[in-house]
């Protein structure tokens, strides 16, 4: 699944292509003072130990974008603007960071001036200037690294023909009239451009830095902690950043002087490590239980070490409308009814973990239509298929990441399709390469398993990146089913149009129905995020804008001295 951030205050007044998964309903905060809504504060001091499966996708945020690196980034990185920190709504709000505030409009939302606050410095103790700001945010119109979040490309007035700072030079679209002052020029008017200024490609660096793949191995800090050392795919240790002044900073508690995280584990062993919370096991947190693991935190020792939440993301199968035969719409709406959610969700680990899906959006976007187009029916599905001339079956090769609910959703759905003659390969991508692959067409096979997640919690920024068939790329594609259906893409410039929040988002619902009559996908189920975390931890909570993950900035420890 691809990135998280749900918030209030929408904005419909775009076709934005993004890249998701996460933006939960709120999880119950437990490592203080269990369903207070509050956890307890984090002590000063301390090393908090971070236990994962995989890597993350990339160090420099132009590359990576996904709900877990997202989180991650804002503990060495700041933009002008992030979320807030918080559980439930305080998490989704949008608030300044290096900025003074969100932004000042002009030119019918055009045009956005931002003032720099003072007193900010990257971990060189380089100044971070307008300069600095410009500089970071044209990283993203490079063809080879800008693979990230594609909010800049989308977004900000640039030539057809600008591919960065490193080949094309200075972006002439982004002025710099001062050391403290950035006026951003937009392709078209934008309401809610400080929203989109949380994504993790608008991020300052010094100018002439990071060419290449430098900052996936060394980055350059201007948030609360810097890389210390990193080994791919095995550890990598943040420490303080001496230059990050807590003064200019209202979201980042900073509490540890220190994060240690190990990659390479097994799930089920971090489970195993977790439950027995031995040793520096009490300062760990991690992410998801292996749904073999459901049963055995009923136990009460554990509920109060235990989060729980919606992710507000919808996993689905994409399907790849280029491929034969599901360029065949009767093939996709087949597929739709033979595909037995309730054994998906089983798959997954269970209704603990998720409920399955009939709509495209997920039940915490504003506006989203109810709706069940496609009940299981083999029946229906036989006749499709053979009406498309495929009665006798047919090879489909399904894109998975080698992880236990991966893996299980992926058997039920090879064994829903087997009785029409589907027979279904399961191809295994790693899970540090898996978005990028599945994101660049040429390397796509016939499906993947995925999930979208908004970048706040509006059809805007749901439908459009899925679907609009203008946004098809040849690198960070997020359109997976390569729909380009002319319909679909009118009705999302007719929606962008509208100045009625209530009234484009109940259109947005609408216009889900009309996509899913084309099938281009097959929504699976709503997932849940379930952790556990160490005895000393404090300050944890599930955050709706990453994935319903723990938010990194305020984790910290109980007790420092253990």
């Amino acid at each position: 699944m691809r990135r998280s951030a749900a918030l209030a205050g929408v904005a419909v007044l775009t076709t934005l292509a993004v890249a998701a998964c996460g933006g939960g309903s709120s999880g119950t905060p437990t490592s203080g003072a269990p369903g207070s809504g509050a956890p307890a504060a984090a002590a000063t001091g301390g090393t908090v130990r971070v236990l994962q499966a995989a890597d993350y996708s990339h160090l420099d945020p132009v590359r990576g974008w996904d709900g877990g690196v997202n989180n991650f980034y804002r503990l060495i990185y700041r933009g002008l603007t992030t979320f807030g920190a918080g559980p439930g709504s305080e998490g989704t709000k949008v608030v300044p960071d290096l900025a003074t505030d969100t932004g000042t409009s002009s030119d019918g939302d055009k045009t956005w001036t931002f003032t720099l606050k003072d007193d900010i410095f990257f971990e060189d103790g380089t100044p971070i200037t307008s300069e600095a700001v410009k500089f970071g945010f044209s990283r993203a119109f490079d063809p080879e690294a800008g693979i990230g979040s594609p909010y800049a490309k989308l977004l900000l007035d640039a030539p057809k023909d600008y591919k960065g700072p490193y080949v094309s030079g200075d972006l002439d679209t982004i002025e710099t009239p001062d050391a403290k002052t950035v006026v951003f020029h937009l392709k078209k008017p934008f309401a809610d451009f400080a929203s989109a200024l949380t994504q993790p490609n608008f991020t300052p660096f010094p100018k002439g830095t990071g060419a290449a793949d430098a900052f996936d191995s060394k980055p350059i800090a201007s948030g609360p902690y810097k890389v210390d050392s990193y080994r791919r795919g095995a550890s990598l240790k943040l420490v303080r950043n001496p230059q990050w002044k807590a003064a200019t900073d209202q979201v980042r508690a900073a509490r540890p002087d220190a994060f240690e995280f190990t990659f390479g584990l097994d799930g089920a062993t971090i489970d195993e490590r977790m439950l027995a919370g031995q040793g520096a096991d009490a300062n760990a947190i991690a992410g998801a239980i292996q749904p073999a693991t459901v049963s055995r935190i009923q136990d009460p020792r554990y509920k109060a070490r235990t989060l729980s939440g919606y992710m507000g993301c919808t996993t689905y199968m994409s399907l790849n409308t280029t491929k034969k035969p599901l360029d065949d719409v009767r093939v996709r709406q087949a597929i739709n009814y033979a595909v037995n959610k309730d054994n998906v969700v089983a798959g997954d680990g269970g209704t603990a973990l998720a409920t399955k899906a009939t709509a495209i959006q997920p039940p915490t976007i504003t506006g989203r239509a109810d709706y069940d187009l496609y009940p299981a029916d083999a029946g229906k599905a036989r006749q499709l298929l053979t009406e498309a001339g495929v009665g006798g079956g047919f090879e489909l090769t399904l894109d998975v990441r080698p992880v236990a609910r991966q893996q299980g959703m992926a058997v039920a759905i090879q064994e829903s399709l087997k009785p029409l003659g589907v027979n279904v390969k399961i191809n295994n991508i790693d899970t540090s390469t898996f978005y990028e692959v599945i994101g660049t067409p040429a390397r796509q096979h016939d499906a993947a398993l995925t999930g979208w997640c908004p970048d706040w919690a509006s059809g805007a920024t749901f439908l459009p990146p899925l679907f609009d068939g203008r946004n098809i790329f040849d690198k960070g594609n997020s359109n997976l089913a390569q729909l380009d259906d002319d319909a679909i893409n009118k009705r999302i410039d007719e929606i962008a149009a509208m100045t009625d929040v209530a009234a484009a988002n109940a259109a947005y619902g609408e216009l889900d129905k009309q996509i899913m009559e084309l099938a281009p996908i097959v929504p699976l189920l709503y997932e849940k995020n379930v952790t556990v975390i160490g005895e000393n931890v404090a300050g944890a909570y599930l955050n709706d804008s990453y994935s319903g993950g723990i938010d990194l900035v305020s984790v910290g420890l109980k007790d420092a001295s253990k």
